[in-house]
């Protein structure tokens, strides 16, 4: 270095950029970043043992002898809301949660419930994802116009440092073993809808980019809120019609529900008069029955036991899965007879979401077992997610002229003459009943359209098949109901009104 030159410093050796590495040698590590007054509620495997006091056992204790646990429960559940309790309800048995089971084969089954709450605006469904986020220890928010999917599930990147390629999780990996709440769901874009299908339903994430391919974990729940097509739902459309979701991810959430801003002036005024007291006296107006650190101890230990189910509720599951299907009318949504008059199709996702319902419910008993009156409550909460729409009257007795009459021409050109006779017997006295236009509910049609096409298909599958006249299906009918109608004038009404719906039948719908 010459005399003249001065200071250059590690410049002058011809380096100009220095990377380093930063490692941490540690033998625990602790969060700093905890909500306040949170307590952990994750309990599954790697943590079995709870490290409550004696006092807090107690405590414990009390509240599950509560003969009003459930009500209790579901009351303290974000009251800074007013009313809802239907949501609470799905809200507090998603919070407990089912049991992970896993099959001979080493498949997973999930126990966690998906929840979706889809409503017109200002009707408190941010409020209930922000009280889950800040309750549980576990929570992830987001919003689905600002998330991708690599940013709900994940991506891989290149290290800036090393050059290699690394995976980043994304929120659904986050919140493994907690609750990922997704806010404005119905914004997502379908591309990236697709991308959760396998974490709502196998709890898993798939990746193979870049020359990395990993399964990941992401056992969480997932508690979706969804504003419908145009900002208000309309009762006269189906849930599917009012929503932009795929079917596919709709039979992934165990429980909908429809929260509608309806004009009612005593309720209007205890909402006001609920939200005013609120800001007046902010925490104090705020009156649950158990505090926020009493459920989440009481979940934490209720999250520890794995109830069975009794053979009892077993047989009961059966039954009520099967009258969900049976009112599953189904169908095309074109119209006629087959047109389905329920929120979205009842499948097997439906009864598996009635078991992880029940058996929540018996967690947040402390029960050993899943008994019949927790199936009760869960399929009536599943109930509730079959809004059934609000379909037209259909009108009867204003089609039975022209192509009933030509109808009856032709076939009596085939009959013999015995049947010739009684058929025009039956045609006086048709012509004798004042024929009035008559209004049934569309759900009533429909269930006597099947009725009746069951029965014909009975027909045909017997070894001889046998032609049936529109008046052997009315006696059919008639027979099978008989014991429902006290007097011969109410038996009469309702023959009237089952040959107008044959008409009908006929006639439009054939």
């Amino acid at each position: 270095m010459g005399h003249d030159e001065g200071f250059t410093g590690i410049k002058g050796l011809g380096v100009r950029d220095l990377t380093y590495k930063l490692c941490f040698l540690a033998s625990s590590v602790a969060s700093v970043h905890s909500k306040q007054g949170s307590i952990s509620v994750i309990s599954d495997e790697d943590e079995p043992e709870l490290d409550l006091t004696l006092e807090e056992l107690k405590e414990i204790e009390r509240m599950r002898d509560d003969p009003h646990l459930y009500k209790n429960m579901v009351r303290s559940v974000a009251p800074n809301i007013f009313g809802h309790e239907e949501v609470k309800r799905g809200v507090l048995l998603m919070l407990f949660g089912g049991v992970h089971k896993t099959t001979p084969e080493g498949i997973e089954l999930r126990g966690d419930i998906n929840v979706c709450i889809v409503g017109d605006p200002s009707t408190s469904k941010s409020q209930f994802l922000k009280w889950v986020v800040s309750f549980w220890s576990r929570a992830i928010y987001t919003s689905g116009k600002a998330s991708s999917a690599a940013g709900l599930t994940a991506c891989v990147a290149k290290d800036p440092d090393s050059g290699e390629f690394s995976i980043e999780a994304g929120a659904l990996m986050l919140a493994d073993n907690g609750i990922c709440c997704i806010d404005e769901f119905d914004k997502m874009d379908p591309r990236d809808q697709v991308a959760i299908h396998e974490a709502m339903e196998q709890q898993t994430i798939s990746i193979a980019k870049a020359g990395v391919q990993a399964t990941l974990n992401a056992r969480t729940s997932i508690l979706a809120a969804a504003n419908p097509i145009g900002g208000r739902y309309d009762k006269s459309k189906t849930l599917k019609a009012n929503l932009t979701l795929s079917a596919p991810i709709m039979s992934r959430f165990d429980l909908f529900f429809i929260v509608l801003d309806d004009c009612d002036e005593e309720t209007d005024e205890a909402i006001a008069t609920y939200l005013i007291r609120i800001h007046q006296k902010k925490e104090k107006a705020l009156e649950p029955v158990y505090s926020a650190a009493q459920l989440q101890r009481y979940m934490r230990f209720a999250r520890t036991i794995k109830p069975i189910m009794t053979p009892e509720a077993a047989e009961l599951l059966i039954i009520h899965y099967r009258k969900l299907r049976e009112n599953d009318v189904g169908g095309t949504s074109g119209g006629g007879a087959g047109q389905s008059s329920s929120a979205y199709r009842m499948t097997v996702r439906q009864l598996e979401s009635m078991v992880r319902l029940s058996e929540a419910i018996a967690r947040l008993h402390c029960d050993d077992e899943v008994r019949e009156e927790y199936v009760e409550e869960a399929a009536r909460l599943l109930r509730k997610s079959l809004i059934h729409v609000e379909t037209d009257e259909v009108v009867l007795g204003d089609d039975s002229g022209g192509a009933m009459n030509a109808n009856r021409r032709r076939n009596n050109t085939t009959l013999r003459k015995s049947q010739r006779q009684e058929k025009q017997q039956q045609q006086q006295h048709t012509a004798n009943i004042p024929q009035k236009k008559q209004a049934i509910s569309y759900e009533r049609y429909a269930q006597l359209s099947n009725m009746f096409v069951s029965y014909l298909r009975s027909l045909e599958d017997e070894p001889e098949p046998t032609n049936i006249t529109e008046q052997e299906l009315v006696n059919w009918y008639l027979s099978a109901v008989a014991h429902q109608f006290d007097t011969e004038q109410d038996l009469e009404e309702e023959a009237l009104m089952v040959t107008r719906v044959l008409q009908r039948l006929i006639s439009k719908d054939a």
